[in-house]
């Protein structure tokens, strides 16, 4: 295309319209500059976005280790709801099962569903739908025994 449009520049300044190849000699440099302006700020907003979208996921990232680290120093920090000893981490689809009493050798009166929350955190769809069975006592004990091979 380029060469084309050279040809046709040469062509026209041989018939002796300088004046005219002067003036489609600006319009093509206006052009190619235009197009490198364009260039240039389409990079930059690029880079600006990307450099946003890295910030993000890094702050994302912080809260999700934050969050991992503190599920698990959690039943050693200050209003946990029952003794560390008596809480089993799970991890999903809840952070702890924990049975009061149970390190100490006293009788298990209650069995806790824990789940550890940090800042504004709520609960994920999954975990509602836990807790709401469990309020509903539409809860179950099941023993399972493995098949034997007789």
């Amino acid at each position: 295309m380029l060469n084309r449009f050279i040809s046709q520049l040469t062509d026209l300044f041989a018939r002796g319209g300088a004046g005219l190849f002067v003036l489609a000699l600006c319009c093509a440099l206006f052009f190619v500059l235009g197009t490198l302006f364009a260039r240039v700020v389409f990079a930059a907003s690029l880079s600006k976005k990307i450099a946003a979208e890295r910030a993000d996921a890094v702050k994302k990232s912080r809260a999700v280790l934050g969050g991992l680290a503190g599920e698990q120093v959690s039943p050693f920090l200050p209003g946990f709801p029952c003794n560390p000893a008596d809480a089993r981490f799970v991890g999903k689809p809840v952070d702890f099962v924990a049975f009061p009493g149970a390190a100490d050798g006293d009788e298990i009166k209650e069995i806790l569903l824990i789940e550890v929350k940090s800042g504004e955190a709520s609960l994920s769809k999954r975990e509602r739908q836990i807790k709401a069975c469990v309020e509903a006592c539409r809860v179950r004990y099941v023993e399972y025994r493995i098949p034997s091979n007789d």
